[in-house]
């Protein structure tokens, strides 16, 4: 079906007299049911078809195109949108044609690019014309270019950036550890908001799916020592026997509450910070990008830092030593002070640099790496190869911080102890180490490491449904 709607793509010219003939043609291979309608369903099968999987792309296709509002277009609709959806890649096309020769080279990619403050290297801009280049010639020409994006809703040069960034893996700043970068329009527009939510949901969906393994972790980072070696098998045995089934979820109902917060501080202070590190009018560079996404974690960890405390204690609590986080706020506020909620707040802040900094190098690594011995024919990885990367980078980045967020859930519990008790950070890891051996910084590390496939698998299923529920195409 792929070379089918090839050649139909190449035979359709909006200005051509035959161009009525090759929509139709089109619409006719797209309808699969002959109803004289493509609905959303059959086009999204049309675009599968095509090489096209961007989310959304059909949704917007239809929304744009259907002017009777029944969910569907006709042909009269479907040629409409064609039509219009032409001119504008046409207009999109000259733009780039810099020498006005009717193709596009590499150069011309690049220097398009850099004009809208976007690096890329050269091998990134000719990987983006092989993704277009049908005759092998290194260079698009207007058919060319009409078929790659016709039946795509990127029609203007900052939407079809968007989609290279998409479904493409240019090196151009992206990393899992730095807030999402939204254009103009998403944040004139409320795309940036729904997006946050739709993140929100699925972490808390995720968090909550994958809850157990999360308190059975800080179990064992606090009570699991050489003398008393905990398995992980015998932990959760030892929280069941406690509290019961339920006991698994402790803590889970203020780590979901800190996620809202927590997101829209640190997206607030990104964009202040990208400010601050940039010169007015000038695009951010991307370890200015890497600077600001670290600065605005620790500004949201700062600020929501009681949060954790709370979470960690309600983590560890027996059955009815607390009704609930407020009560266990209060008893903390009365007997320990204020200075209990930031506990462990040192080695939390140390941590966030090097959990950022090596996900972020792992996973430009591991995306370089595809890129040069897999991507042949498309800069697209797919889903399963960016979720491996991602799942990959984060598991390196958690390996490298631990012993600090180990340290600093020790903290967090122990600050009930009295002053002269309470260690420091540094007497605290000296301790461990001469007690339990450098392994000791690394209790709880195996529930750590299987929550993450199920987390993430969870997180971007979510990700994808809230998208579609509130209407994201991006």
């Amino acid at each position: 079906m792929y070379q089918t709607l090839r050649t139909l793509l190449s035979n359709a010219r909006c200005w051509d007299t035959d161009s009525q003939r090759s929509y139709q043609d089109l619409f006719e291979r797209l309808d699969t049911n002959k109803d004289g309608k493509v609905d959303v369903a059959e086009l999204r099968e049309g675009l599968k078809a095509m090489g096209i999987f961007r989310q959304g792309a059909a949704q917007k296709i239809v929304s744009s195109g259907d002017q009777n509002k029944d969910g569907c277009l006709d042909f009269n609709e479907f040629t409409k949108y064609l039509k219009e959806h032409e001119k504008k890649l046409w207009l999109t096309f000259k733009s780039l044609d810099k020498n006005d020769d009717g193709r596009i080279d590499s150069s011309e990619i690049q220097q398009s690019l850099a004009e809208l403050g976007i690096g890329v290297s050269g091998e990134d801009a000719l990987k983006i014309l092989q993704s277009m280049d049908i005759d092998g010639t290194m260079m698009v020409d207007w058919n060319e270019w009409r078929e790659h994006f016709l039946l795509c809703p990127a029609h203007n040069l900052e939407e079809i950036i968007r989609y290279w960034k998409h479904s493409s893996v240019l090196d151009i700043g992206d990393s899992l550890a730095i807030p999402d970068e939204f254009t103009e329009e998403e944040k004139s527009t409320g795309g940036w908001w729904k997006q946050l939510v739709a993140g929100a949901v699925a972490g808390a969906v995720s968090r909550t799916g994958t809850a157990p393994l999360d308190r059975v972790k800080v179990f064992m980072q606090v009570h699991s020592s050489k003398a008393n070696r905990i398995s992980l098998l015998g932990g959760f045995k030892q929280m069941i026997a406690e509290g019961g089934v339920t006991s698994l979820w402790r803590g889970n109902g203020i780590n979901v509450l800190k996620i809202a917060p927590e997101t829209a501080i640190k997206f607030m202070a990104y964009e202040q910070y990208k400010r601050l590190l940039s010169s007015e009018g000038a695009k951010i560079e991307t370890h200015q990008r890497f600077l600001a996404g670290s600065l605005a974690g620790a500004t949201a960890q700062t600020t929501i830092y009681p949060m954790e405390v709370l979470k960690t204690r309600l983590t560890l609590r027996k059955t009815g030593q607390y009704a609930g986080m407020f009560d266990c706020a209060k008893k903390i506020l009365r007997k320990e002070g204020v200075k209990a909620f930031y506990k462990g707040y040192v080695p939390n802040s140390l941590g966030i640099l090097p959990y950022a900094g090596i996900d972020l190098a792992v996973y430009e690594t591991l995306k370089n790496t595809w890129l040069a011995h897999y991507a042949t024919e498309s800069a697209n990885p797919g889903v399963l190869v960016l979720l491996g990367c991602g799942t990959i980078s984060s598991t390196c980045g958690q390996l490298a911080s631990y012993p600090l967020a180990l340290v600093r859930t020790r903290m967090q519990a122990q600050a009930s102890l009295e002053p002269s008790n309470q260690p420091s950070m540094s007497s605290l890891m000296k301790k461990i180490v001469a007690k339990d051996g450098v392994f000791g910084l690394y209790r709880g590390i195996l529930p750590n490491f299987m929550k993450v496939i199920p987390a993430v698998s969870i997180s971007y299923v979510v990700y994808e449904y809230m998208k579609s529920g509130l209407g994201i195409s991006k």
